[in-house]
């Protein structure tokens, strides 16, 4: 199979959720097939069921575990890969940054799903 048909290790990586320069060189250096891509999703091997459990994670889903946006990340200067470990922390013993951010994508969260409930009942009155 050729270059073009597999995938680079960026996009694997970011398609299973893990931090890319925290896998094995091995997987750094090496465009997988889509076979190959399948077969670690279904049959894990042990470094990837550790980076999914204790990270580093990067910042799409250190954003989603600690219940904020990437932009609040940026924004407090929390924008590096996290583990965990320091994930629990942080939610454990929350800096007012956390807090606000958290309060912040909590509500907007909570306004749009007013909206959706508000276009939902107007069609249904249609």
């Amino acid at each position: 199979m050729s270059d073009a048909n597999r995938m680079k290790p960026q996009t694997a990586a970011k398609k299973l959720n893990i931090y890319l320069p925290a896998t094995p060189s091995e997987f750094q250096e090496t465009p997988l097939t889509h076979d190959e891509f399948v077969a670690l999703q279904a049959d894990p091997p042990e470094w990837l069921q550790t980076l999914r459990r204790e990270g580093p994670f990067p910042r799409p889903e250190v954003a989603r575990k600690l219940g904020i946006t990437i932009t609040a990340l940026k924004a407090n200067d929390a924008d590096q890969p996290l583990t965990a470990t320091e994930i629990k922390a942080l939610l454990q013993d929350q800096p007012e940054w956390l807090r606000t951010a958290r309060t912040a994508l909590a509500t907007r969260r909570t306004e749009e799903g007013k909206g959706r409930d508000t276009e939902a009942d107007g069609s249904a009155e249609d």
